[in-house]
C-alpha cells in the first residue's frame, strides 16, 4: 500500500480546522518532515498567519514516532490540545488508518492534590496539619475560592488548574497544590491511586503526541531524573521565548522570608541543637540581607559568605535530622515533615550553589520596593543566582538522541538565524564539530503583504532619550500620533515607570481617548476591552510587546517609547555582555542588541494580525534611524514600508483611521 503524501495530508488537516492552505505552510511541512526523516536540527521562521501549528503537527503525525511539543503560553497550549490536535487527528484517521492518542503534561503544582484538599495544609506555627476551608471566612476571597475548588474537585477529570474556569487566586491555588518536592510520592500517599498529576503522568506515557511547556522541558533538561517520556522528536513552538524561560528554571533566589519558614516548618522535627542551629544561622543572613547593597557580586563578600556556609551547614544538619526523627504527635507526620524538607532543601541548594562559586554563575542581590510599610522592609531582599549562559546546557541537553524542531515568528534577528542559533548552543548554520549539532535555518515568510499592510516610522527629529530623563517632546509626539489615529493605540513601553507616566498625561491632554494601563485590570480585561472600542489606547510594558492580539480596527498603531536595550544595571545580561567581550566577541551586539531586536521584531508583530489590517509601528527613538546598530534592528522587524516623514505618517494614519469609519 503506497504512503499517503504529505501534501493530500496537510489538505485534509486544514480543511478540518477551517483554515486555508498557505504556501508558508506547505514549505514549513515539507522542512519539517525532512529534519524528522533525516533525525536533523531545523529552525524555522514562520510569520504571523501561516498557519505553523499543522505546520508541524501533520509531518510529525505522519511520521508515527513520539513527539514532545513545548511551548511557551497558555493559549497555544490549549489550541493545541482542544482545536488543532483533536480536529488534525479525525482527518488524517481514514489517510493514516491509525488514530495518534496525544495529552497536556504540566508540572506537578498546576495539578490539585486530593491530599492537601481533604487532609489539610501543613502550617508554620503549630504542630501537624489545618483545614484551609474552616480557617478561611466563608464570606471572604480566600473561603469562595477554597470552596469553588471543593467543589470543581468532584467534577474535574483532570485536576489541571487551568481547567478551572474562572480561575482562582495564586494564594487559594497554593492550599490545595505541591510542588514535586513536597509531593509524598503515589505509593506513599492515601490519594495515589486518584492523583490527578499521576494520571496526566500515566496518560502522557501512553501518547503519541505529548504537548507541554517550556518550564517543564528545562526542568527535564536540567535535573537528572526525567519528567518526560522517552521522545524522538521535539517540537518547540515560540521558540525565541526558550532561552529566557530555562534561565529563569535554572535560577536560584534566597529570601529572608523564604530562610525563615524553612526555619519553622523544621522546627518541631528536628531536635533543639539542630533546630537552634538553623534558627542562628537564618538571623545571621537576615541581618547581613539588610545591609547589603544592590548589584552583581562578582566576589562574595566575606562576612556573607560565612553566613551562606553556615546556613547551608545548619541545613545540611536539619536534613540529617529530619530523616532519622519520627514524632508520632504530628498530626498526618509524613506530609508535615516532606513540606519541611522541601523548605529547607531548597535553601540548602542555593546556599550551596552561591558558596560553590561557580565560574558560570552570576551572583547579585536585589532589593524591591517593600509594600506595608517598614514592617515589611525585608520581604523585598533577595540573593540572586543565574547561569551566565544556558546554551552548553541547551546543546548537551536538547540535541542529543532526538530530532529538534524550533519555530517562532522570530527566530532570524539581523537578517539570519546565527544569533538566535548561538543561544541555543549551536554553531553557525551548516558547521559541523565534534560537539556541535548540524541544524538548517528556514523562512517560510508570511502570508501578510507587509510594505503594503503596514509603515515604519523613526521620529529622527526627537531628542536621544536619556536614562529616566524627561521626553516632552517625545509625549508631545505621541499626543499628534494618536489623535491621527483617532484611538487604536498599543503603546509599548520600555518601562513601567514610562508606561505610567505617558499614561497620566495623555488622559489629561486627550481624555476624549481613553487609556487603558497595564497593571489596572487583568490583562486578559484589558485585552478584552481594548479590542472592543476603537478609540481606546492600551498602555503597558513587557508582556504587552508579545502577548496582545487584537486584528482589525483597534490596534492600527503600536508605538514604542524608545528601543528596548536591557538596563545597564541589569546584572546578568550585563555579565553576560562582560563575557562576551572578554573572549574578544561584541559584547554590545550579541546581547544588549539582540535583546532589543527580538522584543522589537515581536513588539512590531503586533500590528498586522489578519490579511486586511493596515496600520503604522512608531519607533519614538531616532538612534533605530542614526545610529550603526540601527539597520540590524530594522533588519529584525516585519519588512514594512520606511520612513521618518512625520507629516506622511500624520496623513496616512488619519486616512486608515477614516476608512476604518467608513467601514463600521
Amino acid at each position: 500500500m503506497t504512503q499517503p503524501s504529505l501534501p493530500e495530508l496537510l489538505h485534509a488537516a486544514v480543511t478540518a480546522v477551517g483554515g486555508t492552505e498557505r504556501p508558508g505552510q506547505v514549505a514549513m511541512a515539507e522542512a519539517v518532515a525532512e529534519a524528522i526523516d533525516d533525525g536533523a536540527h531545523l529552525l524555522v521562521q514562520a510569520g504571523t498567519g501561516t498557519g505553523k501549528s499543522l505546520g508541524y503537527l501533520v509531518p510529525a503525525l505522519a511520521h508515527g514516532e513520539r513527539v514532545v511539543v513545548a511551548t511557551a503560553t497558555l493559549a497555544l497550549q490549549r489550541q493545541l490540545v482542544e482545536r488543532d490536535l483533536p480536529r488534525t487527528v479525525e482527518a488524517l484517521h481514514p489517510i493514516l488508518r491509525r488514530r495518534p492518542e496525544f495529552a497536556m503534561l504540566k508540572g506537578r503544582s498546576n495539578y490539585l492534590c486530593l491530599h492537601r484538599l481533604h487532609e489539610g495544609v501543613p502550617q508554620d506555627e503549630e504542630e501537624g496539619l489545618f483545614d484551609q476551608f474552616e480557617a478561611a471566612a466563608p464570606t471572604s476571597k480566600l473561603g469562595q475560592d477554597l470552596l469553588r475548588l471543593r467543589d470543581w474537585s468532584d467534577e474535574t477529570e483532570t485536576g489541571d488548574r487551568d481547567d478551572l474556569t474562572p480561575g482562582v487566586s495564586d494564594r487559594a491555588w497554593s492550599q490545595v497544590s505541591v510542588s514535586s518536592r513536597e509531593c509524598l510520592g503515589a505509593t506513599k500517599c492515601a490519594y495515589g491511586a486518584e492523583c490527578f498529576a499521576e494520571a496526566a503522568r500515566e496518560r502522557a506515557k501512553l501518547a503519541e503526541v505529548i504537548v507541554t511547556n517550556h518550564a517543564l522541558l528545562a526542568i527535564d533538561a536540567i535535573e537528572g531524573a526525567p519528567v518526560l517520556p522517552q521522545h524522538e522528536v521535539l517540537i518547540v513552538d515560540e521558540a525565541h521565548e526558550l532561552v529566557s524561560r530555562v534561565t529563569g528554571v535554572a535560577t536560584g533566589e534566597l529570601t529572608p522570608g523564604q530562610v525563615n519558614r524553612a526555619v519553622r516548618r523544621a522546627a518541631k522535627l528536628v531536635n533543639e541543637k539542630a533546630a537552634d542551629q538553623l534558627q542562628t544561622a537564618a538571623e545571621g543572613f537576615e541581618r547581613l540581607m539588610e545591609l547589603a547593597l544592590p548589584g552583581r557580586l562578582e566576589e562574595i563578600p566575606e562576612d556573607l559568605g560565612y553566613a551562606l556556609m553556615a546556613l547551608r551547614d545548619a541545613c545540611r544538619t536539619v536534613i540529617s535530622a529530619i530523616g532519622s526523627t519520627r514524632d508520632k504527635s504530628v498530626q498526618d507526620e509524613d506530609a508535615v515533615r516532606k513540606q519541611a524538607l522541601a523548605s529547607v532543601e531548597s535553601v540548602h541548594d542555593v546556599a550551596e550553589r552561591i558558596t560553590h562559586g561557580s565560574e558560570w554563575d552570576v551572583v547579585w542581590y536585589e532589593r524591591h520596593e517593600p509594600r506595608g510599610g517598614a514592617a515589611y522592609r525585608h520581604s523585598g531582599a533577595s540573593l540572586r543566582v543565574a547561569p551566565m549562559s544556558v546554551s552548553g546546557l541547551l546543546r548537551e541537553k536538547l540535541f542529543t538522541d532526538r530530532s529538534v524542531v524550533l519555530t517562532s515568528a522570530t527566530l532570524k534577528l539581523g537578517g539570519d538565524f546565527n544569533g538566535v542559533g548561538a543561544s541555543l548552543g549551536l554553531g553557525p548554520e551548516g558547521a559541523e564539530g565534534d560537539d556541535l549539532p548540524l541544524w538548517k535555518g528556514v523562512d517560510v515568510g508570511s502570508p501578510f503583504d507587509y510594505p503594503r499592510q503596514g509603515i515604519l516610522y523613526v521620529a529622527k527629529h526627537l531628542a536621544r532619550p536619556a536614562r529616566d530623563g524627561d521626553r516632552k517632546d517625545m509625549l508631545d509626539e505621541l499626543t499628534e500620533l494618536i489623535q491621527a489615529a483617532g484611538g487604536r493605540t498599543l503603546g509599548l513601553f520600555s518601562s513601567m515607570r514610562a508606561a505610567q507616566l505617558a499614561a497620566e498625561d495623555l488622559r489629561s491632554r486627550i481624555p476624549e481617548y481613553p487609556i487603558l494601563l497595564q497593571g489596572e485590570e487583568t490583562l486578559g480585561e484589558l485585552i478584552k476591552n481594548f479590542a472592543a472600542d476603537p478609540r481606546t489606547c492600551l498602555f503597558g510594558t513587557l508582556s504587552l510587546w508579545q502577548g496582545v492580539d487584537v486584528p482589525g480596527p483597534s490596534c492600527q498603531l503600536v508605538v514604542m517609547d524608545k528601543i528596548p536595550f536591557p538596563r545597564p544595571d541589569d546584572p546578568l545580561m550585563s555579565a553576560r555582555q562582560k563575557a562576551v567581550e572578554e573572549a574578544g566577541g561584541n559584547g554590545f551586539m550579541a546581547v544588549a542588541a539582540t535583546h532589543a531586536a527580538l522584543l522589537m521584531a515581536q513588539g512590531a508583530g503586533r500590528l498586522v494580525r489578519a490579511s486586511g489590517d493596515r496600520g503604522v509601528v512608531a519607533v519614538l527613538d531616532p538612534r533605530l534611524a542614526t545610529a550603526r546598530y540601527g539597520s540590524y534592528l530594522k533588519a529584525s522587524m516585519p519588512g514594512f514600508w520606511y520612513t521618518t516623514d512625520r507629516n506622511q505618517v500624520r496623513k496616512s494614519l488619519a486616512a486608515i483611521d477614516a476608512a476604518a469609519k467608513q467601514a463600521d
